[in-house]
């Protein structure tokens, strides 16, 4: 695996302090760095594109709280441990569901506007949700709303200093201590940014596999970042496809949200046959692993790349009003889904494992923080249920602001000097395109939605090819993206090869069953390995 750092450090390098660094600009970067502000007077928060650009900005389904009075908080927990297949942390989902609706509320006082009936908020139903709970915005542009309203009060806020299109290298550390960050802007000028406090709140790895509903930007920074450092990443063998993403040809991989099943759309195969009903007794509203699988075991059994999506009983105008992105979207590739069955696959989605935090955001790494997709706090554990990410990065957004604070305060900042280190031969990565694209083309065909020994041990002998190129320091954005999607994608191969059986989102074709004595979770450390632990339930 790689070395220390990807760069060469140099004393020269100008540092910069400043009280804490929150690197992403989605959900959880944008709330963490609101929420620091409380205590904290110089914020940076840093992104590698414009600030608008995330995972949360496409999210489309909405945010779930248990706020009815039909819903509470142990049903909550109850509908989130069962969709996790026995590997939830019940503490930390204890943590989402009650503190959950007051983070929610706090987001529509800060401006969000989510979407009301004549009796009060909109709540929708998704797959493994047993009543409606999930809030929306616009429809299906729920992220786009929440992305606005936040960004709003960031762009106002003094306190945070906003850095976009700046790459965050590597988390520097001296022994097992947080020291700040190294960055690197857009025409090549790098900066330390010397603090105590630095967040990762840097979103997935979609972009590890060829067919994703991620944006470019999702390459794993933040999880290779801490890898780097020593914090702790786990379970990462258990990454969700959404079952249904638009296939078609021309147009690109399009996420079509769950709140579609939801609302009564349902999947019918290529001759026009609906096969859900025999496949799990909440048929479209399974799971999202058991509905992807089923998706592939019918693609597979008539031969076709794609099923179809069926919501054609609904009446044009009322889908046009519930879901006027998707709506507009497939009507721009000529699919009128009011009269059209909407072609759709699975594609790579979200990450349930990641850098391990307890349930205050502490990684392993002292002043080392995670939140959002980046993170693991074990809540979502082997399957995440729909819409339980965007409150979860609130949640533990607003619990790192009141740990940080705290961890300042016991802990004495004594003034940090880059070292040199100077000993990797400087290169250029050649064909990173091409590279780049075998990468995603062998994690989906071995390390995809199934799994056996055979590929995933052919996966990482492709990986160790690339074993050389980790000797260098390099110098530009897509050589930093490459060499951490080439450390994410061995990292979850491994998990994915140690665990022999099938549980959630791993699926193993030469281990079909889920196993009781598999109740275990998989970490990997730098240092120590592949670990594997009693779970924490």
């Amino acid at each position: 695996m790689q070395g220390r750092y990807l760069v060469n450090l140099n004393k020269n390098i100008q540092v910069i302090d400043t009280d804490a660094v929150v690197i992403g600009s989605g959900i959880a970067g944008l709330y963490t760095a609101y929420s620091l502000c409380e205590q904290f007077d110089k914020i940076t928060l840093v992104t590698k594109q414009h600030l608008k650009e995330s995972n949360t900005n496409y999210a489309q389904g909405g945010i779930a709280a248990a706020i009815s009075e039909s819903d509470s908080p142990e049903l909550h927990q109850q509908d989130t441990v069962y969709a996790g297949a026995g590997l939830c942390n019940e503490e930390a989902v204890a943590v989402l569901v009650n503190e959950g609706p007051d983070r929610i509320q706090e987001l529509i006082d800060l401006g969000a506007k989510f979407d009301r009936t004549e009796t009060g908020l909109a709540l929708a139903k998704e797959g493994a949700h047993s009543c409606r709970r999930i809030l929306r915005a616009q429809g299906d542009a729920t992220g786009a709303e929440i992305v606005r309203a936040l960004l709003n009060v960031v762009s106002k806020n003094s306190k945070i200093d906003k850095l976009d299109y700046h790459f965050a290298i590597d988390v520097i550390t001296e022994g097992n201590t947080c020291k700040g960050v190294l960055l690197q802007n857009d025409v090549g000028e790098q900066f330390f940014y010397r603090t105590s406090i630095v967040v990762l709140a840097s979103g997935g790895m979609g972009q590890l596999f060829r067919y994703t509903t991620n944006p470019d930007i999702a390459t794993g920074d933040g999880v290779a970042m801490a890898y780097r450092a020593g914090a702790l990443i786990t379970s990462l063998e258990f990454y969700q496809f959404h079952p249904t993403v638009l296939s078609y040809p021309g147009a690109p991989r399009f996420l079509i949200s769950e709140a579609v099943r939801g609302e009564g759309a349902v999947l019918r195969n290529i001759h026009g046959e609906r096969f859900m009903l025999d496949k799990h007794e909440m048929a479209e509203l399974a799971p999202r692993d058991v509905v992807s699988r089923s998706i592939v075991e019918e693609m597979d059994k008539t031969k076709a790349t794609y099923v179809f999506l069926d919501i054609t009983h609904e009446k044009p105008e009322t889908l046009q009003e519930r879901f006027p992105t998707i709506y507009q979207k497939c009507l721009q590739y000529g699919l009128d889904i009011s009269s059209d069955w909407i072609p759709v696959a699975p594609a790579a989605h979200y990450a349930m494992g990641g850098v391990r935090t307890n349930e205050w955001g502490e990684t392993e790494v002292k002043g080392l923080f995670a939140c959002g997709e980046v993170a693991c706090t074990q809540v979502h554990g082997a399957n995440r249920l729909a819409s339980n990410s965007l409150s979860e990065a609130l949640v533990y957004g607003k619990r790192i602001a009141n740990t940080a604070f705290a961890y300042v305060a016991t802990n004495s900042a004594i003034p940090y000097q880059l070292p040199y280190l100077l000993h990797k031969p400087v290169s250029r990565l050649q064909y990173i395109n091409e590279r780049r694209l075998r990468l995603q083309k062998v994690m989906l065909r071995y390390v995809g939605l199934r799994r056996n020994k055979e590929g995933l041990e052919s996966a990482l002998e492709e990986f160790k090819k690339y074993s050389p190129m980790e000797g260098y320091a390099y110098s530009e954005l897509s050589e930093y993206e490459f060499m951490n999607m080439l450390t994410c994608a061995t990292l979850l191969t491994h998990s994915a090869l140690a665990r022999e059986e099938s549980r959630g989102a791993h699926y193993r074709t030469d281990f079909p069953q889920t196993d009781s004595d598999w109740h275990r979770t998989i970490s990997i450390h730098k240092e120590r390995g592949v670990i594997v632990s009693a779970n924490t339930i």
